[in-house]
């Protein structure tokens, strides 16, 4: 039950939370220089001494991670979802096993990814 909510919820927080970012940076780049320094500002570099955008980046970062993990998350329970769909897994032990290794694996590939974009 847990990852039938989750799923629902990494659902909304994808289309709701990266749509609107994903706007954002169309918007900028569509109004031209100025508008997407401001966009990259507050995103992904902060200019040097401003203070609200280096704030705003580490919670840019913050809100990264949350959608890497909604979007593996997400993936990983449409996957199990699709094998149920064939009619397998629904053994109670299988399909516990199947819940738990969703979680396990989007916090693994979060981690991963995490790890190498942070590193660069």
């Amino acid at each position: 039950m847990l990852v039938s909510i989750l799923h629902r919820a990494c659902g909304t927080a994808l289309a709701i939370g990266a749509g609107a970012i994903f706007i954002w940076w169309l918007a900028a780049a569509a109004s031209g220089p100025d508008a997407y320094a401001t966009f990259y500002n507050y995103v992904a570099v902060p200019a040097e001494g401003d203070g609200i955008a280096a704030v705003t980046t580490v919670l840019a970062k913050i809100v990264l991670i949350g959608l890497l993990w909604s979007f593996f998350q997400h993936m990983a329970s449409g996957v199990r979802h699709f094998v149920l769909d064939t009619g397998a897994g629904y053994e109670l032990k299988t399909n516990k096993a199947g819940a738990i290794a969703t979680i396990a694996f989007s916090v693994v590939m979060t981690l991963i990814v995490c790890a190498w974009l942070f590193s660069r």
